[in-house]
């Protein structure tokens, strides 16, 4: 199951969750909100001993294909 990345619009606030079903009611933390914006993870997995990477929208400048120096 995907970790999705969200905002909430009411707070401004970003948090993580993960994800089970398509129907799970999502809320935020901070301010139980509702109105959120969402995305996956960028992350990197390895397959036949090459590293692959996928397309998500976020990451940082301490992130390599095999390593992530800091959680998202």
């Amino acid at each position: 199951m995907p970790i999705y990345e969200f905002k909430c619009i009411g707070c401004n606030k970003e948090f993580e969750t993960l994800v089970l079903g398509r129907d799970e009611d999502i809320s935020c933390p901070y301010c139980h909100g509702n109105r959120l914006e969402h995305f996956i993870s960028k992350c990197a997995f390895k397959s036949n001993g090459e590293v692959a990477s996928t397309g998500g929208s976020s990451g940082c400048s301490s992130c390599s294909g095999t390593n992530c120096s800091s959680y998202h």
